[in-house]
């Protein structure tokens, strides 16, 4: 039976050779006026029915064509049409490159689009070609919008939410899934994290301005890594123009709240040498920027009798000076008309310097006066050591690198390859890291409570909160580095079966295999001055009460300065006593090897002319290998330990594209997607605060979470560039990770009764959402209004959750927003254009702080934002632009149960900036 199947495979080898010489293929590049690709243009030959659409660089394959002369026709919305008549040869590839010209007809009139139309246009083009449901964002389109990072573009995406950090959006959620159900990648490769504790990439480390397009794949197909229960974000770095491309901005800008300029700058720059046969791209991005926020927080409890009061109240001032620099490069180097080989590289790299104050009270139940009668006062500054590198702040220094190689081969006009090897790093260090806290304790002080958003301490005998009385708490010093690297290569095949006709299908099949290495490595010293330090009035102080204090009516005071901190010597043995205290990073520390094998096949079939289906399934094995360390806080005890996990999914899934008519389409998919558990989770930590009472233990049990996916979308585009769409998701979840509480533990392995906390594997969750998105210039309207374009997404999600631990209480899935809204509106004319964002998000449960106390669970609050930017053409290549950011002054806000109650509010002010940008 064996030589049997041989021979058949043999033979059917033989009938593809010899039908390969009555064949050629046709390859070409689709690029705009200014040489730039349209990913996503259509490209069809009609009395063949063969047809593609193009990639991420332009970039198409028509395999297998009949010899003879045939009319290749190119579509793109935005675009005029064109048809080329192609002579394909036997055995031969014919190399095809069109450049389109934008203009879409009115009446009888063809109308050129302006710049901001034509990144709408490639958006929308790409999105209407794509198999699966996704939306795009141009590199044109994102600059409709005052965004300085990706996570800052993301939000105006339909279905997804953003969490804050410093005033930039930091970590995306995905159809109410948080960051770690989803995945980042750069040209279809994952970035690593430099997060310690989680999967979750920062996206405000990666600048708007330095990608092509941003790709948001909402229903992953077979080909695509299974990592994406919510979605995928690909970020697509520039590629190559087919000649001179130069381009450049320039800006500067004033933050209302540090009061301080900040300065942008970005370049492009690209051109093909060699005959055409090599493309190059250059660019790089520099963003310089000081920035703060005004915050206050607590932690709040419930005393025996259930009443509610704030057991710490946090007043706290942030300094930040923010720089981000990115440089990328792409070379293409077209061997012949069947190989061409592609590299790139990205290199990302954001430092902060920041300076904390914070004043915190640690207070007692009150009593029937509203009094805490012996509350802890503490006045700590955070800093960094006095050098070229720390600069009296704490650096907190973010880099991501990522490499790639990769070719593109068409084999005997019969199989199309593609195959990449990437090297990716993600690091932050943290050195020098400075703490010095003073505190008084045993000091009476009313609480008022009146109104919970904004809780005001205030000691009754102010006598005993003078700086004399403040005495020294801690002196510390820390040094914390996380690293991950990841090895990744791929090897993608595809074979047509039938070329033509009702029923053109092919096979695509291939593998990837993925190593990771996550490191964390950190340790930590406490300080014991052997003179001076007597009292806070005793060192250099100041007062830093800011009288326009954002997060409310609190005078934050006196506190030593960050000057006095850097310039320590703390190594000095005649002047300080060192200590090491493995207690605070014994067991965070962490190695972590992870393995995933992939495989896939999946089936490319047309069904008549309107519909297209993919059908396969796909294998990934993980393997993972962790050392951790168990630590006793008793004994100080450390003790290294060892885990693996090792388990297999098998994914199918099922995606229905229906072309109603060229711009009319119904899609539906089906797929299984997971998401693996953070890295630190799994690992065999066991830490025993006995102080506290708490044990703290890793899981390396826990199994990923996944999810079996249904998705309808229904989208109509316009030619006059534009879209109104809607879709319903239903996500069916198991297995989703939480932070499992249980109090009065008693310990096996001592005996010992302690708070435990753990985290562990939830029962199922659900998630329901609709989605609708509208987007058009409004040019059906009569004079003046014909020039105003519309653009609006909503979301709304609905989740549950069946979890013990959750009691009978009904609870959203973390990280799920009921309500997303985007709208803006714009005007332009031949120069001139102006517009205005509005994005709008519900609260939701924090998934990073999952606290289960009834009635103090842990809610995000409501997101209002509402930005502005203008800009004007001087001349075709010259432009100056005007931007406005968070004009609204919109909080990051945490509550406790009910959102009269602050758990933390952090405010930022507004930011403005101009500049010119300049393209050739």
């Amino acid at each position: 039976m064996k030589h049997v199947t041989l021979c058949i495979l043999a033979l059917a080898m033989l009938a593809e050779i010899s039908a390969a010489q009555s064949v050629g293929t046709i390859r070409g590049r689709i690029s705009d006026e200014g040489t730039m690709p349209l990913a996503g243009a259509n490209i069809f030959i009609r009395e063949l029915r063969i047809g593609t659409a193009a990639d991420d660089n332009g970039g198409f394959t028509l395999l297998r064509v009949p010899a003879g002369t045939h009319q290749v026709a190119v579509s793109y919305i935005g675009y005029r049409p064109e048809t080329v008549a192609v002579d394909v040869k036997a055995g031969q590839t014919v190399v095809l490159n069109i450049r389109m010209q934008s203009g879409v007809i009115v009446g009888e009139e063809v109308v050129v689009l302006g710049e901001r139309l034509k990144g709408q246009a490639k958006s929308l083009s790409q999105q209407r070609s794509n198999p699966n449901i996704t939306n795009i964002i141009s590199s044109d389109q994102v600059g409709r919008f005052p965004d300085a990072n990706i996570g800052d573009a993301l939000k105006r995406v339909p279905a997804i939410t953003v969490n804050y950090d410093q005033g930039e959006a930091r970590f995306a959620n995905i159809r109410g899934t948080e960051p770690r159900l989803n995945s980042v990648m750069i040209n279809g490769e994952r970035i690593p994290s430099a997060e310690g504790e989680r999967r979750a990439v920062q996206v405000d480390l990666i600048p708007s301005d330095a990608v092509q397009s941003i790709e948001v794949n909402k229903a992953v197909t077979p080909d695509m890594d299974a990592d994406a229960i919510g979605g995928s974000v690909n970020l697509i770095t520039r590629g190559t123009p087919n000649r001179l491309r130069l381009s450049a901005t320039l800006g500067s800008g004033y933050n209302m709240l540090s009061e301080k300029a900040m300065w942008t700058g970005s370049a492009v720059a690209g051109t093909r040498l060699l005959d055409s046969k090599l493309g190059i791209t250059l660019s790089g991005s520099y963003h310089d920027h000081h920035l703060g926020s005004d915050n206050t927080e607590g932690i709040w409890s419930k005393d025996d009798d259930g009443n509610v009061f704030a057991e710490e109240w946090e007043v706290r001032a942030y300094d930040v000076h923010r720089i981000r620099r990115s440089v990328s490069s792409a070379l293409d180097f077209r061997l012949d008309a069947s190989n061409t080989l592609y590299a790139s590289a990205m290199y990302n790299h954001r430092d902060d310097w920041e300076n904390r104050l914070r004043l915190r009270y640690r207070l007692e139940p009150t009593d029937a006066s509203g009094i805490s009668q012996s509350t802890e006062i503490r006045r700590q500054v955070k800093g960094g050591i006095n050098n070229d590198i720390n600069d009296n702040a704490r650096l907190e220094d973010q880099r991501a690198w990522t490499a790639s190689l990769g070719g593109d081969h068409v084999f005997a006009n019969l199989i199309k390859a593609n195959w990449s090897v990437a090297w990716s790093k993600a690091s932050e260090d943290r050195p020098n890291e400075r703490y010095l806290g003073w505190r008084v304790r045993r000091v009476p002080v009313r609480m008022d409570l009146s109104d919970p958003k904004t809780p005001y301490p205030s000691p009754v005998d102010a006598s005993l909160v003078t700086l004399d009385k403040y005495t020294l708490h801690e002196l510390t010093e820390e040094h914390q580095y996380t690293e991950e690297k990841d090895f990744n290569s791929r090897l993608d095949l595809e074979l047509p079966l039938l070329t033509a006709g009702d029923y053109k299908n092919s096979v695509k099949f291939g593998g990837r295999y993925k190593v990771k290495d996550k490191l964390r490595d950190n340790e930590f010293f406490e300080y014991e001055p052997l003179s001076g330090f007597d009292n806070l009035a005793s060192v250099a102080n100041a007062d830093y009460t800011d009288d326009d204090f954002l997060a409310g009516d609190y005078r934050i005071g006196s506190f030593a300065t960050p000057e006095f901190l850097g310039s320590l010597d703390l190594d000095n043995p005649a002047l300080f006593e060192k200590s090491d205290v493995p207690a605070e990073y014994a067991a965070a520390n962490f190695n972590a090897n992870e393995t995933v094998t992939a495989g896939y096949v999946q089936l490319n079939q047309n069904i008549g002319d309107r519909m297209h289906v993919i059908a396969g399934v796909r294998l990934e094995q993980t393997k993972v290998d962790y050392k951790g360390y168990e630590f006793n806080d008793d004994t100080e005890e450390i003790t290294p330990t060892a885990g693996t996990s090792d388990y297999s999914n098998v994914l199918p899934g099922l995606h229905v594209k229906y072309d109603i008519n060229e711009n009319t389409i119904l899609r539906f998919a089906w797929t299984n997607t997971l998401a693996r558990p953070n890295y630190y989770d799994i690992v065999p930590y066991r830490n025993i605060a006995v102080e506290d009472e708490e044990l703290f233990l890793g899981n390396s049990t826990l199994k990923p979470t996944t999810s079996m996916n249904f998705d309808v979308m229904a989208e109509q585009y316009f030619a006059s560039v534009g879209i109104v769409s809607a879709g319903v998701f239903y996500k069916d979840i198991s297995d989703f990770i939480y932070i499992y509480n249980q109090k009065g533990f008693v310990d096996p392995a001592t005996g010992e009764t302690y708070n435990l906390f753990q985290p562990r594997n939830g029962a199922k969750a659900t998630l329901t959402g609709v989605e609708f998105a509208f987007q058009r210039q409004l040019d059906f309207l009569p004079g003046f209004l014909s020039r105003l374009g519309l653009y609006t997404n909503y979301t709304f999600t609905s989740s549950t959750t069946d979890n013990p631990d959750f009691g009978d209480r009904d609870l959203d899935l973390p990280g799920a927003a009921p309500h997303s809204l985007n709208a803006s509106l714009t005007w332009q004319d031949s120069r001139f254009v102006m517009g205005v964002s509005f994005n709008y998000t519900s609260p939701y449960m924090d998934p990073d702080e999952l606290d289960l106390t009834p009635g103090l669970e842990r809610y995000y609050d409501k997101v209002t934002h509402l930005d502005l930017n203008a800009s004007y053409a001087l001349t075709p290549q010259l432009r100056i632009f005007f931007e406005a950011n968070n004009l609204l002054d919109q909080p990051l806000r945490y509550y406790a149960g009910e959102s009269s109650r602050t758990y933390q509010a952090e405010y930022y002010n507004r930011r403005f900036s101009a500049g010119v940008k300049f393209d050739l």
